[in-house]
């Protein structure tokens, strides 16, 4: 999954996070595997798999 920030701070938010977890979730009793999540911002990006939150 990849979104953006229009902020500029791709920091995940407490939302992204926990969407990030009902939506992983949602997909694994339909086989689907999510493999990560990036945030992109102005100065560059965020993976919650790299920071370990998911």
């Amino acid at each position: 999954m990849v979104h953006n920030h229009p902020s500029g701070d791709p920091t995940p938010s407490q939302a992204d996070i926990q969407m990030t977890k009902s939506i992983v979730g949602i997909a694994a009793p339909l086989g689907i595997s999510v493999h990560d999540h990036i945030i992109v911002g102005k100065n560059g990006h965020a993976s919650l798999k790299g920071m370990k939150l998911m």
